[in-house]
């Protein structure tokens, strides 16, 4: 019989906290008529504040003008007496610092009182967890269309997907699938989508199964086309996360050629936040002016003829 390895054991460890419990606060002082106290309040002589509570005691501030020993007189001391503490400040520096003003000045005392000091054990671990993969796994059970009950029909395209993940995730869809539609049916339901172009129902599927949006694939110039008909059908299923997220993109690609289109798009569909950019961006007569040249705003004109009243009325307030 051949040697026998022994299997190393595992190594063990552990780990312990000692806490200082403690409690703070702090006090203001202020200090009014320095001239006076200076003058009338010979060294070692004092004047105590009213009692306050800090940091769950009560304490009392003296105040020497002229210090509290003999060789201190040319200082201001304070001293807390519950806890024996004393600061000094030289009246020389007090003077020039420029925070003597109209004879005041103020004070802020901090107070931090230790509780019972504690050993605590701290569980060390090298278990590292990963994040969420559950967009992985429901991207991956939207591809496979595995256990899909219910098929969309856009332009030509077919699409399958899950009844139950739709419902979740939108309003309308839970509206529709789970009210209008009778359940019990012996074949999978087909749904006609109409006014909606097949990637803008494939993008919309994708984020209700993973809660964020594919890379678009092309020139980017396409995006913002994209970005608007993913807004409206972001608006028509009742998504609003995926609405705020085509906002926030429209917001970026603002320009003159494409700011009354975007405001169009906005008032349409009640996005605020996304009207309030284009406002914005219209401010000046200038820009305005050249915004009337494209055709854009001529569509703004003919759809959203109470846009325009409102953006001339913000003008005219500016």
């Amino acid at each position: 019989m051949g040697p026998t390895l022994s299997r190393p054991s595992p190594t063990s460890g552990s780990a312990s906290t000692i806490v200082a419990c403690a409690v703070s606060g702090y006090h203001v002082l202020r200090i009014d008529g320095y001239s006076r106290t200076k003058h009338t309040i010979s060294n070692g002589k004092f004047v105590e504040s009213r009692p306050f509570s800090a940091a769950g005691h009560t304490w009392i501030i003296k105040y020497y003008p002229n210090g509290i020993l003999k060789n201190s007189a040319d200082y201001i001391s304070l001293y807390l007496p519950v806890v024996g503490s004393e600061k000094f400040i030289k009246r020389e520096d007090l003077e020039r610092s420029g925070r003597l003003k109209d004879d005041c000045f103020t004070i802020r005392c901090d107070m931090i009182v230790l509780g019972k000091v504690r050993s605590e054990d701290t569980v060390t671990s090298s278990i590292v967890v990963p994040p969420p993969d559950w967009p992985q796994h429901f991207r991956a059970l939207l591809l496979s269309e595995q256990g899909a009950d219910v098929r969309f029909m856009v332009g030509d395209e077919a699409f399958a997907a899950h009844r139950c993940v739709l419902a979740a995730r939108s309003p309308v869809f839970k509206a529709d699938l789970f009210g209008r539609m009778k359940e019990g049916t012996t074949t999978m339901p087909c749904i006609q989508i109409d006014d909606m172009a097949p990637q803008v129902f494939k993008t919309l599927l994708h984020f209700i199964y993973t809660d964020s949006l594919p890379e678009i694939d092309g020139k980017d110039e396409s995006s913002p086309a994209m970005e608007q008909h993913l807004l409206e059908a972001a608006d028509r299923y009742g998504m609003q996360r995926l609405k705020l997220m085509c906002e926030e993109t429209l917001s970026r690609y603002i320009g003159l050629n494409t700011v009354a289109i975007t405001l169009a798009l906005a008032e349409q569909h009640h996005c605020q936040g996304l009207e309030e950019v284009c406002f914005n961006f219209l401010k000046s007569s200038e820009t305005l002016n050249a915004v009337k040249e494209t055709d854009g705003f001529q569509h703004l004109v003919k759809s959203c003829p109470s846009v325009v009243f409102e953006l001339v009325s913000k003008l005219a307030a500016r």
